[in-house]
């Protein structure tokens, strides 16, 4: 087709001038571009090989705990995985290899269970643990269960009953599993038919299969432990089955699960129901107008359950409250009406007179601890008045054991997860108990070093707050910086800087360790980093939170503006032309938003998508869960305000205005923000002549775990932004 507009002809030559210089800068690209590996650096390659401990897992009477350990090596290009059990007041470890993983957990003080899936197979066997010396006996088989997808394992010894979540047919069995598993997959097709939404969910597409809570006895008969034949559904209602969604006590199981009144894909509301053993007996102990819910969680008395909920349905950064039911008065009520925190799980003391409950709070993850008070005598709302235990990094898996003590996994900036015990738990109760604002005289001890050899001698920052006026009334805005190794202030425009983004949008930048966009890896690699807390982050209020509601490229974004600018200003040791800026998942449509809006001056010379959203408006459309965007939009897309407010904000009619060269990462099963949208991003970009790169991993979910995927992915980011700011 040959055209006579004049217009046309010229765009076409200034398409072709600027493509010819974008292939002459990539044949120029430094072919030798190599990480930064030295002793005093914390290399992508360094993170990536480092342990990865879980939560400690401790036995009944609170002396030893187990932590399952993952530890990926680039020779072999396998993960390994380990279990250490740490003795609990002195943190001698002992580990017992996993060659073929699975999960592990107590029967006992002295017997640990564990499941191993292979050969299309799943078995449980049995390792006994002495402590003169600490040391474990080769392990034995027990049984097979007749399916290979259990998982989220919970033993109660009293009741002799394991339960577990596993994948079942409508007929709710494991026994038949295998059989139908067969005949679906030789059906003669691949077609899948849905008549409703939630066709798909993360990255799997639903199919015929749903989960169940399953419970089968186990039981030790003189010195041998006998596993039963018979296996219970105790789930009438689809539970979510992870394992801080259901908690098992000696006659009863309660758990949370989608109200199945509700079309799952565009609600949030989870009820709470308890059931017995055998699967009877159901009952309803929420409200039914409630949202989400999580964190059930039974008292060791017996008398009381206790959840998280949030008030709204289809909003799952609502606050989330502490709610207790005492199942012998049959009376609910919220004990955290006035707290303005939003915890993440809670579990009761050993006496049941308090709870502790995991919360982020500016930027931490923290244990807080409440009295339990006494039952009203009616459903009713009050506050009880949190205490915080610990105040500085970011709290996993806290569990009271015996002695006034608990133990937990806590990570930072620095460290990944190692294992804490807190002691000395006695007085703060008795403080809380009666009605005194309680002196923290709990002492914290750190026990395990799993990452003290890889981490020696790396020159590790350990961020430094800083507060500034942003667009939030009432509060100051936050962040962290993070300097490289060799930081010195004085020497004024020596570094180059980069912005980092966070996603959820409703998440947070917190004394945390992160295996994705860990900030001591970029700035190992030479850059002072920037981390914001922008309106819509988590740990500051639920105001604060709700304030990026319809206003994803309005207020959240000048926050980030405002906080760079203090920074540069703060910071005349940055190089101002030297910046650069990353964000994935919300953080990905920032970087949309401000490549399509040089008008606001960042000033960025280089920009990394990742797994962004480009189109806000069709992402209503084709994202799993709709309920999100309903919320986020203030309702579907083809709704008048919701329509408004998301072209408002909608990075593909801004892309007239791109000019910042960036790379574009996605991955393909990303059903949360589909591939399409940095597909796009990146054929915007090309058609425009910007200089841009299309990273894409086809195995991978919305996020990137693969280790040797990872590496790839650190690669690329440090790679494009060298060639645009060069560290040298």
């Amino acid at each position: 087709m040959v055209s006579n507009n004049i217009e046309d002809l010229v765009l076409g030559t200034r398409l072709i001038s600027a493509h010819s210089a974008y292939l002459s800068l990539f044949s120029n690209m430094a072919t030798d571009f190599a990480l930064t590996e030295s002793a005093n650096a914390l290399s992508p390659k360094d993170m990536l090989t480092l342990p990865r401990p879980g939560a400690p897992l401790p036995n009944d009477i609170g002396d030893l705990a187990i932590v399952p350990i993952t530890t990926h090596s680039f020779q072999d290009r396998k993960s390994h995985d380990s279990l250490s059990i740490v003795a609990l007041g002195d943190g001698y470890t002992y580990d017992i290899p996993l060659p073929d993983g699975g999960d592990a957990f107590w029967l006992d003080s002295r017997t640990i269970a564990h499941v191993v899936t292979k050969d299309d197979t799943q078995s449980l066997y049995i390792i006994p643990i002495s402590t003169s010396p600490l040391s474990s006996s080769p392990s034995s088989h027990l049984g097979t269960f007749p399916i290979t997808t259990a998982s989220a394992f919970r033993y109660n010894l009293s009741a002799q009953r394991l339960m577990f979540s596993a994948y079942v047919y409508p007929d709710g069995l494991v026994e038949t599993v295998k059989e139908q598993d067969t005949a679906y997959e030789n059906r003669g097709d691949s077609g899948l038919v849905y008549d409703e939404t939630f066709d798909r969910h993360w990255d799997k597409w639903n199919g015929p299969k749903s989960k169940a809570l399953i419970g089968v006895s186990l039981a030790k008969v003189g010195a041998k432990w006998v596993l039963g034949q018979t296996y219970v559904n105790s789930s009438p209602v689809e539970p979510f089955g992870e394992a801080g969604d259901y908690d098992i006590s000696q006659a009863h199981v309660i758990f949370t699960a989608k109200d199945p009144q509700l079309p799952r894909a565009m609600h949030t509301r989870q009820n709470i129901y308890l059931v017995a053993h055998d699967g009877n007996d159901l009952r309803q102990l929420t409200s039914g107008i409630q949202g989400a819910t999580r964190s059930p969680v039974f008292s060791p008395s017996g008398d009381k359950v206790a959840w998280l909920e949030l008030a709204l349905d289809g909003y799952e950064s609502d606050r989330a409250k502490v709610v207790i039911y005492d199942l012998n008065r049959d009376v609910r009520f919220t004990i955290t009406e006035d707290w303005d925190r939003s915890p993440d799980s809670i579990i009761f003391s050993p006496s049941s007179t308090l709870i502790y409950a995991t919360t982020g709070d500016h930027a931490r993850i923290k244990i807080f601890a409440m009295a339990v008070p006494p039952t009203p005598s009616s459903n009713s709302a009050q506050t009880t008045q949190p205490t915080a235990l610990t105040f500085s990094g970011s709290i996993s898996g806290f569990t009271p054991i015996p002695g006034g003590r608990a133990t937990f996994a806590l990570s930072s900036l620095t460290s990944p997860n190692e294992v804490y015990e807190l002691s000395g738990l006695e007085a703060t109760e008795q403080d809380l108990l009666a009605g005194r604002n309680a002196d923290v005289k709990a002492t914290l001890t750190r026990l395990t070093s799993f990452s003290s050899v890889g981490l020696q001698g790396k020159d590790l920052s350990p961020g430094k707050d800083f507060w500034f006026k942003g667009t939030a009334e009432g509060q100051d805005t936050h962040g962290y910086v993070i300097t490289p190794p060799g930081f010195e202030r004085g020497v004024n425009g020596k570094w180059p800087a980069v912005m980092l983004i966070h996603g959820g949008p409703q998440g947070a930048w917190y004394d945390q360790w992160q295996m994705w966009c860990n900030p001591n890896v970029f700035a190992s690699q030479g850059y002072v980093v920037v981390a914001i807390n922008p309106t819509g982050s988590t740990s500051f209020g639920q105001k604060f939170t709700d304030g990026i509601n319809k206003n994803w490229g309005g207020r959240p974004i000048q926050d980030l503006l405002m906080g760079w600018k203090y920074i540069l200003q703060e910071y005349p040791e940055i190089d101002q032309n030297r910046t650069v800026a990353a964000g994935g998942s919300y953080g990905g449509y920032a970087i949309n938003w401000i490549q399509g809006n040089p008008e606001l001056g960042f000033g960025f010379k280089a920009l990394v998508c990742l797994n962004g959203t480009f189109d806000t408006t069709y992402n209503g459309y084709a994202t799993d869960e709709l309920f999100f965007f309903n919320h986020e939009w203030g309702g579907r897309p083809w709704d008048p305000a919701a329509f408004e407010a998301s072209q408002k904000y909608n990075p593909a009619y801004t892309v007239a205005k791109w000019s910042t060269p960036q790379l574009t990462i996605h991955t393909s099963k990303d059903y949360r923000i589909p591939e399409s949208d940095g597909i796009a991003a990146f054929h915007a970009l090309q058609q425009l002549g910007v200089p841009s790169r299309l990273l894409i991993f086809t195995d991978e979910n919305h996020l990137v775990i693969n280790a040797g995927n990872s590496l790839k992915w650190h690669h690329e980011v440090f790679r494009w932004f060298d060639q645009f700011i060069g560290l040298s």
